[in-house]
């Protein structure tokens, strides 16, 4: 699908950004992945990593920019957004900023994509948009909603827009496994609570959900991954099994599990092999594909971190804390 095309993805040097890169790199041809961020430090490190190769291209910009994003997107056929601000207490303390970015770069980038007939947007979500608490949470919540509905705004023009959602990213920047990493040889490990639980999901994982999005699509749909859950204690104890855990109570805007579907959204809830797909209540689409090989989940079903049927194994998550060491130290 991604051959002889062009890509945009916003926020495209984070972590989500290098993957997506490699990965499609060594998948597809593309005519041109454009790279496009506000950090010029990440894209000239970036730029290092791939100065042999000439369909990727860095635009300086911020998704606040309305103007830019409209230049950046001139004949692009496929568009991931991963810019966002994340951090759940820098946002309790910065709401405003969060929905500049979140929330108005949302709104900026589906007037650009619209403007310039991309074909297909896939947005990418997180579990704290499901039942949000924290401003975080809603900025990225009042967004999904942005992107399902942009897809009535549409109207002939061929522009679709989806959105996947998952959890935690496995060893991402920021996280709590390269944090716990870095205290591995200290006597102490902070832990807000006993009893939390996170969904966790790799990098690759995350890519492979895109990859799927788009070529799924028919607009409107949020993809949620099934993916295991594991309790911040025993991530502790595996990197640091010396070191005693200090309990320190919850952070602004946290919660004890998290949620990726919520009762209210069982109605429209398919439910598939390796994951779930929330269809919009509102349907855009006469001709809208039915999904099918799939089975509507029981009303009330709810899709949360604490009664979640998969959980990674000490042993599965030794072996990817051994295979991917060097993504832990540069992300300390």
């Amino acid at each position: 699908m991604f051959n002889n095309s062009s890509i945009l993805i916003t926020g495209g040097t984070g972590s989500f950004g290098h993957a997506f890169i490699s990965m499609t790199l060594k998948k597809y041809r593309p005519k041109k992945l454009i790279i496009f961020s506000r950090d010029e430090i990440k894209q000239w490190q970036l730029a290092k990593l791939y100065k042999n190769n000439s369909n990727i291209r860095f635009f300086i910009g911020d998704v606040r920019d309305k103007d830019r994003l409209y230049r950046a997107l001139g004949n692009v056929d496929y568009v991931i957004h991963a810019a966002a601000l994340k951090i759940v207490p820098t946002a309790e303390y910065n709401p405003i900023e969060y929905v500049k970015t979140n929330i108005i770069g949302a709104t900026n980038l589906i007037d650009a994509c619209l403007d310039q007939g991309v074909k297909k947007v896939v947005a990418l979500s997180t579990d704290k948009a499901c039942s949000p608490i924290n401003l975080y949470g809603a900025t990225k919540l009042a967004s999904d909603k942005l992107f399902v509905a942009a897809n009535n705004y549409s109207g002939n023009k061929r522009t679709k827009f989806s959105i996947v959602r998952y959890g935690n990213v496995m060893g991402s920047r920021g996280s709590f496994i390269p944090f716990f990493y870095s205290l591995r040889d200290k006597n102490e490990i902070p832990i807000t609570d006993l009893r939390m639980t996170r969904f966790m999901v790799t990098l690759e994982q995350g890519v492979d959900l895109v990859w799927f999005a788009f070529k799924d699509m028919s607009g409107g749909e949020i993809y949620v991954k099934k993916t295991p859950s594991i309790k911040i204690v025993d991530v502790a104890k595996i990197i640091a099994p010396k070191a005693r855990h200090k309990i320190i109570g919850i952070r602004a805007g946290e919660k004890i599990h998290e949620q990726m579907i919520s009762a209210e959204d069982s109605p429209t809830t398919y439910e598939y092999l390796k994951y779930f797909k929330i269809l919009p209540q509102i349907d855009f689409f006469e001709n809208r594909k039915l999904p099918k090989n799939a089975k509507k989940v029981k009303e009330g079903f709810v899709y949360d971190s604490s009664s979640n049927k998969i959980w990674i194994s000490e042993q599965n998550l030794k072996l990817w804390i051994k295979k991917n060491i060097k993504m832990l130290k540069e992300h300390i």
